[in-house]
């Protein structure tokens, strides 16, 4: 690029910078109150929060940026256009290709970018993030007790606690379980502590007794003990093994599918349209640039503005959206659809192009071949 190009993408960069940071701190701001309210009420502490916020960014920075890229190329070259620079330029003999080319590149960069995330860091992240949640709710969940009230830890299993010293220990405590209508247990103990492993989370109760009534005979059985284990690894559904979804998959996994994902149909249409999806969105990048560039760059400039011409590219952009949104849902029930995810960002590209290509053989001004190269 010569010096006029590099000085427009400096621009263009610095405005994809600013861009996607706000984008990604408005999602990140809807992101963290759900998260905040999930770590608070499981009672996690404030490390995991973090690690999920970080993991949050993977997964939505794929969509993020070829969306970002059209808001920093609109406003720069508005701005520019506004300034009467790219009035001056086109003066100089410099065409629509030309002042074009920077933002291609950039295009070029975020489409690359896109790619490693679609393929490697987000199914990673993706993944991560999803176990850390049930995570926090299988485990986090069950050792945040609210002293004086019973506790519904999971299905039908409730804890009260009188009290909690500084030393994690809970006083009075009374567990009932009745997961088994026919079989209701009571444990009652004077003490007891939470401890967590490798197997997950368990209440280890001590000097207590524990009731077993059987409703069929309407019996009841004590026993008494110094030290009784509750597991509480099992008490909720988010504690079970999962069968992990399509976008936590790796794209190996998604080229090379287990034989028992073979089987089902429905998880090979859900496989297809994630990796076909992962393969033809950062394409988005390219359609959405050339779009803002035919609506900005073709036809006379106008110093007050060209605020039509923006609203255009907006909505071009937010229709193409709309429709890959739409067909990336579609193509895991209906997979002959597929070959669309590719043909979307391919027919925004090429009309844009077009247009751009209009003006290229406009009348050239003396010198000014030599400013365009």
């Amino acid at each position: 690029m010569n010096r006029l190009q590099r000085y427009l993408f400096r621009n263009l960069l610095i405005a994809l910078l600013y861009s996607t940071a706000g984008l990604t701190l408005t999602i990140w701001l809807s992101q963290s109150l759900r998260l905040i309210e999930m770590v608070v009420e499981a009672g996690a502490p404030m490390r995991v929060f973090l690690w999920l916020l970080v993991l949050t960014v993977p997964t939505f920075l794929g969509i993020v940026l070829p969306l970002a890229l059209v808001g920093a190329v609109l406003f720069t070259y508005n701005r520019l256009a506004t300034d009467s620079e790219l009035v001056v330029m086109r003066a100089a003999g410099v065409g629509p290709f030309a002042l074009a080319a920077p933002a291609m590149v950039l295009a070029f960069g975020v489409t690359v970018v896109v790619y490693v995330l679609n393929l490697w860091l987000t199914p990673a992240a993706h993944q991560e993030l999803v176990r850390m949640e049930y995570a926090v709710r299988s485990d986090y969940s069950q050792l945040f007790l609210r002293e004086g009230v019973f506790n519904e830890v999971g299905d039908r299993f409730s804890v009260f606690v009188r009290e909690r010293d500084s030393e994690a220990n809970l006083h009075n405590v009374i567990i009932h379980d009745g997961r088994v209508p026919e079989k209701p247990v009571t444990i009652m103990g004077e003490r007891a502590v939470m401890l967590t492993g490798s197997e997950g989370a368990r209440f280890v109760v001590y000097n207590g007794n524990r009731q077993e009534l059987d409703r069929k005979t309407n019996r009841l059985s004590q026993l008494f003990f110094e030290r009784y284990a509750v597991d509480l690894k099992v008490l909720s559904s988010a504690s079970a093994e999962r069968y992990p979804d399509a976008r936590e998959r790796s794209t190996d996994e998604l080229l090379h599918p287990s034989p028992q994902m073979a089987e089902d149909p429905k998880m090979m249409r859900d496989l297809l349209a994630e990796l076909h999806h992962r393969l033809s969105s950062p394409l988005l990048a390219l359609a959405y640039t050339m779009v803002a560039l035919a609506c900005l760059l073709s036809g006379e400039f106008n110093r007050r503005g060209q605020s039509v011409r923006v609203t255009t590219a907006v909505l071009v952009v937010m229709a193409i959206q709309s429709a890959v949104l739409g067909l990336s849902s579609l193509a895991a029930k209906v997979t002959v659809l597929v070959p669309l995810m590719y043909v979307l960002p391919v027919a925004a590209l090429a009309p844009a192009a077009w247009i751009l290509s209009r003006n290229l053989r406009r009348r050239v001004p003396p010198g000014g071949e030599a400013a365009a190269g």
